[in-house]
């Protein structure tokens, strides 16, 4: 059965899209429907998401006091899913991020997917 268009699992990767698009203001807001709703165990993963998209978003309009206060909270946040959480490799995207502030270009999400058999 496939997912809806609301599932967890659906506006997940419908935010690594926007992500992955630089559409950073709208990851967030997928991501923050997602956590809105979210078990309380997945809370923190989510949020750290949804700084990581604002961290960039601040960055791309000049704030880079802002993109780095967020960076370093979401970061905190995500430590605990390490080293991998819903297929994304938790230290090489806060990694990915923290080079994009320093002038990278915006990092991607890759999802190491489960292998079905």
């Amino acid at each position: 059965m496939a997912d809806s268009p609301d599932t967890p699992d659906a506006l997940f990767h419908r935010g690594v899209e926007l992500f992955n698009r630089g559409e950073f203001f709208d990851a967030h807001e997928v991501w923050e429907d997602l956590w809105r709703d979210c078990g309380s165990a997945e809370r923190r993963f989510f949020q750290a998401l949804i700084q990581a998209a604002v961290s960039a978003y601040h960055y791309r309009r000049g704030n880079e006091t802002g993109a780095t206060r967020l960076l370093n909270s979401g970061r905190k946040y995500m430590e605990p899913f390490r080293p991998a959480h819903r297929g994304l490799a938790i230290d090489a995207f806060w990694d990915a991020m923290a080079a994009h502030l320093a002038g990278a270009p915006a990092p991607t999400i890759t999802l190491d997917e489960p292998r079905r058999s």
